[in-house]
């Protein structure tokens, strides 16, 4: 009976160990993909949404644009993309309230790290804050 029990536990054990592997491989291999846009695992995307102020002025508004000219050119972005709310259909899980989107995307922890203190990027802050009442940004890490 002992040996019985041992064997069926040498089964299961080689049974996990080959499950594990394969998990392993599989996330050896998300890893290593590409994407069409040639992101790799491990790159950052950087979003922020910007609500502007009430009653902002046409001419603030291709001010505060200028913003996003300082923040491509801050070493270490490696994209930028500027959007506006997309006119997509009225769900409970969308918000579309934000003025504008700019994603930049970074190659690494390290690159996002320096740019956040970066001093273009600290002082384009200092300089166009005057235009929005509210920022939210949201760092995702392709896998």
């Amino acid at each position: 009976m002992e040996r019985k029990k041992f064997l069926k536990s040498l089964v299961l054990a080689g049974a996990a160990g080959t499950v594990l592997a394969s998990c392993a491989n599989t996330e050896k291999e998300i890893k290593n993909m590409e994407t069409s846009d040639g992101f790799k695992a491990g790159y950052i995307f950087h979003s922020v949404y910007f609500w502007l102020k009430d009653g902002i002025q046409e001419k603030e508004e291709k001010d505060f644009l200028n913003f996003f000219e300082i923040l491509k050119k801050v070493p270490g972005v490696e994209s930028c993309h500027i959007g506006k709310p997309a006119g997509t259909n009225a769900r409970d899980v969308v918000d579309n309230s934000f003025s504008y989107h700019v994603m930049l995307t970074f190659s690494s922890l390290e690159a996002i790290t320096a740019y956040e203190v970066h001093p273009d990027h600290l002082a384009g802050i200092d300089q166009y804050s005057k235009y929005w009442k509210q920022v939210e940004v949201r760092d995702t890490v392709l896998s």
